[in-house]
């Protein structure tokens, strides 16, 4: 059917160009006249001498050209060939397509004609249906009328006559049976023509005018927005297929639905792209009576998508860190890249100096209390031009999670062992890092200028922890160094060099960069930095990034000289400014695409993390839950606020403090951050009652005057060692003093007298020791305690005496007591409390 649906086009009568006035008629009586105007239709002429080919229809058409006709300059004969081939190729194609589309509107026809057959066949039955359902209720209707004028008859037998006689002619003339006269009214032709008016005018105001801007819709802003060409082709369509019979019917879209483990109804139905009543209904008939705004999990989902057709694709919250998946570097994009060297040993061994001596620098002079608290990152470029990257580590206990973040991020470990001082716990501890990490150890024996040192002992103290070094045949490079006098640098350097040619490291630059994070600081005047070491691919200014929970853009890239650089590529160390929040030590740094996709991650990262620390935290049953409360009663608390430099020595920190305590006293670490003590942690210590701890920190003006105004004690440390010393002694106050008992003698009665006014009185010998007054005594009988308390008076013939010594006799008499008897035992003790430390 075409799309003008049976009207007529506008056109003329007869035939010419020419310009002329058309007549238009609406309803109403309403006309308009229109001006049309006729173009002539481009004629072309073939040229002379052309091979001129009719079309079916009669219309002229651009000649082919022939491998005789006239062609263009410069086209061969096989071009030529070429291109009437293709051109006969393109007319088949068109026809073809040309049969297609008639065979499908072929189709669309029969498929309209068999659903308007189906409709009129369906509705005649339903017609037919309702007139049988009308004829037997009339029927019916007609039976009990009778049946109740026949009733009334028979008890009225004088009306029963004229009543059936009018009946007769009314039943005669309505040639129908028993149908009841109608109510006067309207005859049908009139009310058919009312409501065709009716009709008609409804139509009139509702379509006519629709189209049309009025004045008071311009000036109000009404009718702004319009429906698209696609809707009303759309409605179009559906009132084409309405006219013509056939039922409306969309065809079945079929999706593919994201599921997550869990999903709202209302977002369920959206990706559905179905009505959310139609979902709630599916719920309710599998026995969930949900709303729209409850969630359900992924299983009963699953079921309600199948049962409307769509395809389930299952997701899960951690599908948005696919973008930043391990990508595996073909060979040939691999190229080279400096080592990175982590200097690993125990405290005071010599390991910043070493590196200083290296570097031709002086860290060591910095550092508080002349000990490295913070991991550090360098570059260095030797005599021969080779570039090594060095990771210096802490010594002190407390840095462990640092020493192993080195561990892991480097590809050989330079183990410091200092000469005059042997193999210590933290060196057995970098040795166990080492061999966790699975790299290669190059062993350095440092202050082997002094007088006492003695590297043999230092070879033979290492065989213990199966550290084999070359001078005893083993496979582990040893070098006597001094970093004082300069002493073996050079050898270090060699053996470094042969161990990272012997690795063959390699790094594609060419890709998004991945790295790890070193250390992590708040800086007051650049905000969060992040010391990277990149892994792989280049990192660059202006690049988007995620680190652990935070992400970020990369506003400026600073070098271990303090040198703003443009970019970064694989081993070298960073400051990386732009974050926007300070991340943990050891979190990878991945380079995204986008700032949306970073966010994303970053907040799907701190949720989970969330989650965990709440699961973690939760008690899992009741009885938990009061055996925590119990344990936490008899347990005293040292609440404590700590504030440090960089991550990882407030990491430290905590980790040192959670460690002192006991089972009745313990600390615990209320808040631990970076960068200066603010209002907020003076207002957290307050209300918690604790003190504050800075690490190389200090508080602010407002801090201090809060503080000062509060009673808030602030404590500064530089040095690990003074800190944890503090907090122990601190704590040690709230233990409860060791009470001893302390034997001082023993008695045995010998006889036991009555006194007035006084009791029971024992007539003793001191045996051993001495007996005092004011001790506590224990009776024992055959070794038996049979009661223990004070005595109530100690005599020595008529006189009341403080004490008695050994061998000498003496009368006592107990507190509250007088069940005494001849060869009992008295032990005489006293109590002492003594000061617990941890």
């Amino acid at each position: 059917m075409s799309d003008n649906d049976g009207k007529k086009t506008l056109g003329l009568r007869g035939g010419g160009p020419r310009s002329g006035n058309v007549k238009q008629s609406f309803s109403h009586g309403r006309t308009k006249n229109v001006v049309v105007e006729t173009k002539r239709k481009r004629v072309v002429v073939p040229k002379p001498g052309a091979t001129s080919t009719g079309t079916p229809g009669g219309v002229a058409s651009k000649p082919l050209p022939t491998a005789g006709s006239k062609r263009p300059a410069g086209i061969s004969d096989a071009e030529m060939e070429r291109r009437l081939k293709a051109l006969q190729a393109a007319k088949a194609r068109e026809a073809d397509e040309a049969a297609q589309r008639a065979a499908e509107e072929k189709e669309r026809a029969e498929e309209r004609d068999r659903r308007r057959a189906e409709a009129e066949a369906k509705e005649r039955e339903q017609r037919e249906a309702a007139e049988a359902a009308k004829a037997k209720a009339e029927e019916e209707e007609r039976k009990a009328r009778e049946a109740a004028e026949a009733a009334k008859a028979a008890s009225q037998p004088g009306a029963a006559a004229p009543a059936a006689r009018a009946e007769e002619p009314a039943a005669r003339g309505g040639g129908a049976a028993g149908k009841p006269a109608a109510a006067p009214g309207p005859r049908k032709s009139e009310r058919e023509r009312e409501e065709r008016g009716r009709g008609v005018k409804t139509r009139d105001d509702s379509n006519r005018r629709s189209g049309k801007l009025t004045l008071n819709q311009a000036l109000s802003g009404e009718g702004g927005r319009q429906k698209s060409m696609a809707a009303m082709k759309r409605k179009q369509e559906r009132a084409r297929q309405k006219a013509m019979g056939g039922q409306v019917q969309r065809e079945k879209v079929v999706r593919n639905v994201n599921l997550p483990p869990a999903i709202m109804v209302s977002e369920l139905a959206n990706r559905m792209t179905e009505k959310v009543g139609d979902v709630v209904k599916a719920l309710m008939q599998n026995g969930m009576m949900v709303t729209q705004n409850e969630t359900i999990d992924a299983d009963t989902a699953e079921l309600i998508i199948e049962e409307f057709g769509h395809k389930v694709v299952r997701v899960s919250d951690a599908d948005v860190e696919d973008v930043i998946k391990e990508i595996v570097d073909a060979e040939e994009d691999l190229k080279p890249r400096p080592p990175v060297i982590t200097i690993m040993g125990h405290v005071d061994h010599g390991k910043t100096s070493l590196l200083d001596a290296i570097r031709k620098t002086k860290v060591v002079a910095g550092e508080a209390g002349g000990i490295t608290q913070h991991i550090g990152a360098y570059q260095v470029t030797t005599d021969g031009g080779s570039v090594l990257s060095f990771l210096d580590t802490p010594g002190h206990a407390a840095f462990t999670s640092m020493r192993s973040r080195g561990a892991q991020v480097t590809d050989i470990v330079v183990l410091v062992v200092a000469a005059d001082d042997a193999v210590m716990p933290q060196t057995i501890e970098a040795i166990n890092h080492a061999k966790a990490a699975k790299v290669p150890m190059i062993v350095a024996i440092n202050k082997i200028d002094k007088p006492e040192a003695n590297p043999t002992k230092v070879r033979t103290d290492l065989l213990q922890h199966e550290i084999v070094v070359e001078q005893m045949s083993g496979d582990v490079q040893d070098v006597e160094v001094s970093a004082q006098t300069g002493q073996g640098l050079d050898d270090l350097l060699e053996a470094i060099a042969l161990q990272a040619e012997i690795l063959e490291l390699k790094a594609n630059p060419d890709r998004a960069a991945q790295g790890a994070v070193i250390e992590a600081q708040l800086d007051v005047g650049r905000g969060p930095v992040a010391t990277v070491l990149v892994q792989n691919g280049t990192l660059r200014q202006g690049d988007v990034f995620v680190v652990g929970e935070q992400y970020g853009k990369v506003r400026a890239l600073i070098n271990d000289k303090g040198e703003r650089v443009k970019e970064a590529g694989p081993s070298v160390p960073v400051e990386v400014l732009g974050l926007n929040g300070t991340p943990e030590a050891g979190d990878v740094l991945n380079v995204t695409e986008t700032e949306a996709q970073a966010r994303e991650i970053a907040e799907y990262r701190e949720k989970a993390a969330k989650e965990k620390r709440a699961a973690a935290g939760a008690a899992t049953t009741l009885e938990q839950l009061m055996q925590k409360a119990k344990d936490d009663e008899s347990v005293s608390e040292l609440p404590i606020l700590v504030k440090a430099d960089v991550q990882g020595s407030a990491e430290a920190i905590v980790q040192a403090l959670e460690k002192v305590g006991n089972d009745e006293v313990r600390v615990r670490v209320l808040h631990s951050g970076v960068g200066a003590i603010t209002e907020t942690d003076v207002g957290l210590a307050e209300a918690s009652g604790c003190p504050v701890i800075g690490f190389n920190v200090r508080a602010n003006a407002s801090a201090r005057n809060t503080a000062n105004q509060k009673g808030v004690e602030i404590r500064y440390y530089s040095v690990i060692y003074d800190l944890v010393d503090d907090v122990k002694a601190a704590a040690s106050g709230l233990l409860s003093n060791e009470i001893r008992e302390k034997f001082i003698g023993y008695a045995t009665i010998k006889e036991v007298f009555k006194v007035s006014n006084v009791g029971k009185v024992a007539g003793c010998l001191v045996t051993e020791g001495v007996a005092r007054r004011s001790a506590g005594v224990r009776l024992l009988r055959d070794d038996v305690v049979i009661h223990e308390g004070t005595l109530k008076t100690l005599k020595r013939f008529k006189d009341e005496v403080p004490e008695v010594q050994s061998g000498q006799e003496c009368g006592m008499a107990f507190e509250n007591y007088e069940d005494i008897r001849p060869d009992d035992v008295i032990e005489i003790f006293e109590r002492e409390e003594i000061e617990r430390k941890l």
